[in-house]
């Protein structure tokens, strides 16, 4: 038996296109390998810019990738210009390599990703044309943003995303789904973190240790969630939803265990993308590939109220 995990997307080929907008938007290139657009709500006063950071796999500004449009960044961030909240969300590193057919996969590794945030928020702050910034993190995105917005960020966002190391998400993951595979993806990842390969596991763990991610995932594993939100020294919030597959609600109840002063908001029937979902895991599972499903107004409602305060 093989198991893949959703947030675990890491050899998922191309993107979905995004649609046309109806905004006042700029796309701009911060480096080689960083596309992104920002939406400019015409305002006359300086206004909070929101820099956007993408979960895992090769996910683009609007949050799809190949066979997933479902638009959830692309709708957030218009639904914030609308709040006269201004925001730059930009094309992972690896859509762009495999647009040029020269991404290595074995040469990918977590900072890259942290580099690359650290890269934008900078580029922003040097231009020096909002109020604040603030930072949102989705899924894999949280933690790469929590890193980035230390000692640069106005403020940080996180939603859905993990409060445990990538090993332990992953081994509670197995818990719920294939028990008989948690002894050996355990000893797996102790030996990644410890020797830095791991040549023994069960072939249902294939897609987790291929050769090639094992470098990304020992990278990804250096970083514990708790340890890098408690070093944030501005205003944070964690936001979660009960109707999420992929990251349980244990999770952000984790990071906000280790960040006592944050703003903490739990939506009821706000799944993994940001969507209201009323019905079964089957309903779930397929609005992820629902390019027109609004995300949750609720959710806008808090983040404007936050990034405004």
């Amino acid at each position: 038996m093989k198991v893949r995990f959703a947030i675990l997307l890491f050899i998922c080929f191309g993107m979905a296109s995004a649609q046309t907008k109806k905004f006042n938007s700029q796309d701009i290139s911060v480096s080689p390998l960083i596309d992104g657009t920002l939406l400019l709500p015409k305002l006359e006063e300086p206004m909070p810019l929101v820099i956007i950071i993408a979960g895992s796999g090769p996910t683009d500004r609007n949050g799809n990738q190949q066979m997933m449009e479902n638009n959830s960044l692309r709708f957030l961030a218009e639904e914030l210009y609308e709040k006269g909240i201004a925001s730059y969300r930009y094309d992972k590193r690896i859509v762009k390599q495999m647009k040029q057919k020269d991404l290595i996969e074995r040469n990918i590794r977590f900072d890259d990703f942290i580099k690359d945030a650290i890269l934008v928020t900078e580029y922003f702050i040097k231009g020096g044309e909002f109020s604040k910034i603030y930072i949102i993190g989705h899924s894999q995105g949280s933690l790469v943003g929590m890193v980035a917005a230390q000692g640069r960020a106005d403020g940080f966002i996180s939603i859905a995303g993990a409060g445990q190391e990538i090993d332990d998400v992953i081994v509670d993951q197995l818990a719920k789904q294939a028990p008989g595979l948690v002894e050996s993806a355990r000893m797996a990842f102790d030996d990644l973190r410890v020797n830095g390969i791991a040549l023994n596991y069960s072939p249902g763990l294939a897609s987790i240790f291929r050769a090639d991610i094992q470098p990304f995932i020992r990278s990804w594993m250096n970083y514990n969630p708790k340890v890098e939100i408690a070093k944030l020294d501005m205003p944070v919030l964690i936001i979660s939803g009960d109707k999420d597959l992929q990251v349980q609600v244990s999770e952000a109840e984790l990071l906000q265990q280790a960040k006592p002063d944050a703003a903490y908001k739990i939506f009821p029937n706000m799944n993994h993308i940001m969507k209201f979902i009323e019905g079964n895991d089957i309903e779930n599972s397929k609005s992820h590939n629902q390019y027109n499903l609004p995300i949750m107004p609720e959710l806008i409602e808090t983040l404007d109220v936050f990034i405004k305060n």
